[in-house]
């Protein structure tokens, strides 16, 4: 299946399973603005890179465009990362109801599922989240909103519902949409993506989860907390490909503890429908297998939206599977045209959208020269445990011959964690041999996410392990382990002669 045609796929299948817009993102009264002549940024795409650099270039005192296809605030507030953490910090609330005589409280004598429910308090948060970013809000801000497709037709323009719109600069920020793959029969048998999953009112008795990327697992182990019988099916030997392989096996044993039915090394070959429900087969390393589930949910990966833009009339550069192609300021192959989020990053994340829009507003619009390549990001898969990670990958250090130190602490070794009942997971440091100087962490436990931010700081700053070992934490927390990490790094860096010195000294 080529990206187009996935891409078309992944739209049908929203529009089939009827992806609800939200008011605040989309007005039905809302009508386009007149064209206040040539504008100093035009801005495609009203997601988190886009709504960044509209707002940044509008506070600059610059004339702003900003067009929109869909809704207002992208997939991260509409279908994307907000949606799915509410529904995780539920499906957590189950989990613990129904394991509370671990920490010595009466289990309830029924713990009933109420997934409606669930759902309807993620569509109030949603709702209340988009207030931040409404067309109005945006308008009052000085900013020109157009709704409807953007397609470029000229090195400086763009038409959008019929007008023509002029710029100096243009920020294309189109995110991404729902990769499918390519199997047999699954487009007719029906099947959920993360733009419409969210749309569900009633929970499927059963669930095949296709991918064991940060969606897949995300969602898994939600669906198998509510009660639904779930499924992974996942090609390779382990979850999150790009995560240290203990990371990875902990993932997977914290879904296995909460029911999930995990095949990995597993292929979907065909999907089909009869008596109502759908009949999947797998194939894991020649042996076939079938099973039987309520509904079908894709989440093997994103791809760049860049299909309909007329990019090539604009003179930009651009793979489909890849997205745009962008140098390290962010500039395309037109010197007018920038990029940001999704639509060209390999980091597909809100944090990385928003500061690449960030550097975007900054290099077009104030003469700057700031580098994508000089950014730290962290990210975090939110399942439970937790996995979070900022900075190189071991692939990485071994491609650059990085001589590498590892400082690494239990969680069973940090009091919090013990007292909390949540010992599984760890942080993992990694220093340059010889050195203190962070190249990047690892950290798996029920606040890794939170817990990452530190270390981030800590990289960002140029601040040395070591140094962490002087910083006071709050007694007792998770964060401790940090700390720990760090003091193991300061013993080992230990001057040979002020250790002798001190031993002297005690020994007078």
């Amino acid at each position: 299946m080529n990206p187009t045609t996935a891409m078309r796929l992944a739209g049908d299948a929203v529009s089939s399973l009827g992806g609800a817009p939200i008011a605040n993102a989309r007005p039905l009264d809302w009508r386009n603005p007149k064209p206040r002549g040539r504008y100093r940024m035009l801005v495609i795409g009203a997601g988190p890179a886009g709504l960044m650099a509209a707002r940044s270039a509008a506070a600059l005192g610059a004339s702003v465009a900003l067009i929109e296809g869909h809704q207002v605030g992208g997939n991260c507030i509409n279908n994307g990362c907000i949606p799915s953490k509410t529904i995780l910090r539920s499906a957590m609330l189950y989990a613990e109801m129904r394991d509370a005589e671990r920490f010595g409280v009466r289990t309830p004598a029924e713990v009933v599922v109420d997934f409606a429910a669930v759902m309807a308090r993620m569509r109030r948060i949603r709702e209340r989240l988009s207030c931040v970013d409404t067309p109005a809000r945006l308008a009052a801000a000085g900013i020109d909103l157009y709704f409807g497709r953007a397609a470029f037709v000229a090195r400086d323009a763009i038409e959008v519902g019929g007008l023509r719109l002029r710029f100096d600069k243009a920020l294309i920020a189109t995110g991404s949409r729902a990769l499918l793959p390519e199997i047999e029969g699954l487009n007719e048998a029906g099947f959920l993506t993360n733009e419409s999953v969210f749309e569900l009112d009633a929970l499927p008795a059963s669930v095949l989860v296709i991918g064991g990327g940060p969606l897949g697992c995300e969602l898994a182990q939600a669906f198998a907390r509510f009660g639904a019988r779930t499924l992974i099916s996942h090609r390779e030997p382990l979850f999150l490909p790009c995560e240290e392989r203990d990371a990875a096996q902990m993932v997977s044993d914290g879904l296995a503890c909460d029911g999930v039915e995990i095949h990995l090394n597993s292929q979907v070959v065909r999907v089909r429908v009869e008596g109502g429900r759908k009949h999947v087969d797998l194939l894991n390393q020649g042996d076939a297998a079938t099973t039987v589930v309520d509904a079908v949910l894709t989440g093997i990966g994103r791809l760049p939206a860049v299909q309909g833009l007329g990019l090539e009339a604009a003179g930009v550069a651009y793979d489909p599977a890849v997205g745009i192609q962008v140098n390290d300021f962010l500039r395309t192959t037109n010197p007018r045209i920038y990029a940001a989020g999704d639509v060209c990053l390999e980091h597909q994340f809100t944090n990385s959208a928003e500061a690449s829009a960030r550097i975007v507003v900054r290099n077009a619009l104030l003469f700057g020269r700031q580098r994508l390549s000089a950014l730290t990001i962290p990210w975090c898969t939110y399942t439970d445990p937790q996995v979070a990670h900022v900075g190189m990958y071991v692939k990485e250090a071994r491609e650059q011959k990085i001589p590498v130190k590892t400082y690494t602490v239990p969680m069973h070794d940090v009091d919090r964690a013990i007292a909390d009942g949540e010992e599984e997971g760890f942080v993992k440091i990694h220093v340059r041999e010889g050195s203190d100087h962070i190249l990047w962490a690892t950290i798996v436990g029920r606040y890794a996410g939170e817990m990452i931010n530190s270390v981030s700081l800590a990289m960002v700053a140029g601040i040395g392990l070591r140094r962490l070992a002087t910083v006071l934490h709050a007694y007792p927390t998770q964060g401790e382990a940090i700390r720990q990490a760090a003091d193991a790094c300061a013993r080992q860096h230990a001057s040979p002669l002020v250790a002798w010195l001190e031993r002297k000294w005690q020994q007078r």
